[in-house]
């Protein structure tokens, strides 16, 4: 059952419930009245992802963080397949020295790399639903309603002008440690809380070996790069909203990184006073 709603809750979700709907709406007008039919796979990552919302929810558990977790942990699972593929298909393609010239990075559109973008915008506008339908945040600016909200602002403008979409591949290279988040939330749901185990052990190696290569890393080369071929860039929306929006994901790893060490102590200390 959905946790009571809090104080100062319902204005937040308004706000983005009705940033959701002109997304919906802003969407739906390009594929269906300027005949985009390119984004059509972006409803098509919406209604993949619902569908498997509701495969789990009747067949495992009806518990709606469990679902959603679930959920999450498929698209973190599909998305960091779909990318790693593209990347090595432009690896044998193009070799690695090509790969990230500007004009690669922001002119071009690598072999998949334009469906597997919309297939998680529609991921996130899916997720963004859900967390609001369930009332799966916390805080009076979640924080993960504020990342989810960037993500598809930054992609979708992406999508509707075709730049930057390599780059905007790359950032999903953290979708490899969100499968470790997702894994830690249904072993803890699921009861397996035991600190000394070889394979908890195992999977918090990999969470912090990921979440510093995969995410802080990545995203500070990103920016780097940036920032270094600023001047390349035309006059536009393209870098102000590029750098605008890695600055936000990066104070959002920061902040996810204070709550990673938080978790890690906080299990390593239970399992010291179980002992």
């Amino acid at each position: 059952m959905p946790p009571p709603r809090r104080a100062g809750a319902g204005d937040t979700s308004a706000f983005f419930a009705a940033t959701l709907v002109l997304w919906a709406v802003s969407v739906g007008f390009e594929i269906g009245a300027r005949g985009r039919r390119e984004l059509a796979a972006v409803a098509a990552g919406f209604a993949f992802f619902q569908a498997a919302n509701t495969a789990v929810r009747a067949a495992v558990s009806r518990d709606p963080l469990f679902v959603n977790t679930a959920v999450s942990l498929l698209h973190s699972s599909l998305t960091s397949a779909s990318v790693i593929f593209v990347l090595l298909c432009q690896w044998r393609t193009k070799g690695l020295e090509n790969m990230f010239q500007h004009e690669e990075l922001v002119g071009s559109s690598w072999i998949g790399a334009y469906s597997a973008l919309c297939f998680s915008c529609g991921y996130f506008a899916y997720d963004q639903l859900d967390m609001l339908r369930y009332r799966l945040y916390s805080g009076w600016i979640p924080g993960i309603l504020m990342h989810h909200l960037i993500l598809l602002i930054c992609f979708t403008l992406a999508l509707y002008r075709n730049v930057t979409i390599n780059y905007l591949i790359l950032t999903l290279l953290c979708e490899m440690h969100s499968i470790f988040l997702h894994v830690r939330k249904l072993r803890r749901m699921a009861g397996f809380r035991d600190f000394n185990r070889k394979l908890v052990k195992l999977e918090w190696v990999l969470n912090w070996t990921t979440f510093v290569t995969a995410r802080v890393i990545c995203h500070i080369l990103i920016t780097y790069r940036l920032i270094t071929d600023a001047h390349k860039f035309d006059k536009g929306i393209e870098l102000p909203l590029a750098l605008s929006g890695m600055a936000g994901m990066n104070v959002l790893n920061v902040s996810l990184g204070l709550d990673l060490f938080k978790a890690f102590a906080r299990e390593r200390n239970q399992q010291t006073h179980q002992d």
